[in-house]
């Protein structure tokens, strides 16, 4: 059995990942983004300097374990540090800037399983580093709204916010504490650690308990917290949003997980997968590469996740086409004929899809058996085909035959529509 919060992807399932992937490849790097593959470990301190050692990810979630030397290593719960790092390590802030990246891969959490939600699971992440240009923020929300509109969805919404500037968000904790700490024992448990913690982190918690007292005791949102630059910021990347004709919400409420977002922050919902709808998200990051050693390199991203966006497609009724079968199958009528079945197959690939019976079979059974695997021809190796090194092909879709010498088969197949 695999392990739990794991699954094996093959088949329909395995295709409706990659056509997702893909579509974002398609997306991403016809705005200028370079594909981008970490290691899917990397040394701890990573993530706990780049997500922030106070979120749920880094105190409840990671997979950590020690290797052979006694490094504490980490797989990587999500994509943006490790980014980060490989743009700092490699020099990239001497390349023109900003610099785009992007990349698609599995990443890995401790959480609960649930429909959509595994222990090891895919997104595809893109980052825009080098600048604080609101431009690049609405650019990135713009690259995940078209990347899903492209798959063919539909029924987006965009919601829009902004954590401040790190001196905002201390505004906002203190009054966060000094309005919650009186009611800090009718909050869960999660929540009155986040209390001393990070208080921020109590408007996304999913206990009803703790929404009914924050809506009951009126708690203001950040946004009315937000000093002057920020407050500019997000009005810059809205006028943006507007021009180019994307339909977002302002969101109050809106709070990233991660330690390092600073002033924008959006995600992308799709409302008919459950209460959880998001399928992506992100914002801006300003001091994440001071926090893993490097020098100050304004930056903004988003993430999304596959397994999210494919249920939101079959949510939709989108159906992939069928997948194509072999364009031969070749049956061998006689054990003389089997071995050879493989020679020609061998000539004929890769330019064609070409698959053979492992033994000899009866014209019928082998016929069967090509229709079995969705081929659109048979292709028999008898006594006189043998012989003549020639091949009987059977058309499938309208039981034509025609017998060809084996040079002119590969010809014959490119040229003629299964």
């Amino acid at each position: 059995m695999a392990v739990r919060g794991t699954k094996d992807l093959f088949g329909r399932e395995l295709r409706l990942h990659q056509r997702i992937v893909e579509t974002a490849r398609r997306v991403l790097e016809a705005a200028g983004a370079l594909e981008l593959i970490t290691p899917i470990f990397e040394e701890t301190q990573v993530f706990e300097k780049g997500v922030g050692a106070a979120t749920d990810i880094v105190r409840k979630e990671m997979f950590t374990f020690q290797d052979r030397g006694g490094r504490s290593l980490t797989l990587r719960p999500e994509g943006t540090a490790s980014m980060v790092r490989a743009y700092l390590e490699h020099g990239m802030k001497v390349w023109p800037q900003p610099v785009r990246l992007w990349m698609a891969g599995p990443m890995f959490r401790a959480e609960r399983p649930q429909k959509g939600r595994y222990r090891q699971f895919h997104q595809v992440n893109y980052e825009a580093l080098g600048s604080e240009s609101p431009v690049l923020d609405a650019e990135a929300i713009v690259l995940l709204y078209d990347s899903l509109r492209e798959l063919g969805l539909r029924r987006l919404s965009v919601k829009l916010s902004s954590v401040g500037d790190p001196e905002d968000r201390a505004r906002y904790n203190a009054y966060l504490r000094e309005v919650l700490t009186p009611y800090k024992e009718a909050l869960s448990e999660d929540s009155q650690e986040r209390l001393v913690l990070n208080p921020m982190r109590i408007l996304d918690s999913k206990s009803e308990k703790d929404q009914a007292l924050l809506r009951e005791l009126g708690v203001r949102p950040l946004l009315d917290f937000l000093g002057e630059a920020a407050r500019a910021h997000l009005k810059a990347v809205e006028r943006h949003l507007s021009r180019l004709g994307v339909p977002y919400e302002l969101e109050p409420t809106l709070v990233r997980g991660l330690d390092y977002y600073v002033r924008t922050a959006f995600e992308v919902h799709h409302q008919e997968i459950g209460a959880q709808s998001a399928l992506g998200g992100g914002g801006r990051y300003d001091g994440l590469s001071e926090l893993l050693g490097g020098p100050r390199v304004p930056g903004v991203g988003f993430a999304f996740g596959v397994e999210r966006v494919a249920l939101a497609l079959e949510a939709e009724g989108f159906a992939l086409p069928e997948e194509k079968g072999p364009d031969l199958y070749l049956i061998p009528l006689l054990e003389e004929a089997v071995d050879e079945a493989f020679y020609v197959a061998e000539t004929l690939r890769p330019r064609l899809r070409v698959e053979y019976a492992l033994g000899p079979k009866k014209p019928g059974k082998g016929l069967e058996e090509a229709l079995k695997r969705g081929a659109a021809f048979a292709g028999f190796l008898g006594e006189e085909e043998l012989k003549a090194g020639e091949l009987t092909l059977k058309r499938l879709a309208t039981g034509e035959q025609v017998r060809l010498p084996y040079r002119e088969v590969a010809g014959f197949l490119l040229s003629t529509p299964g």
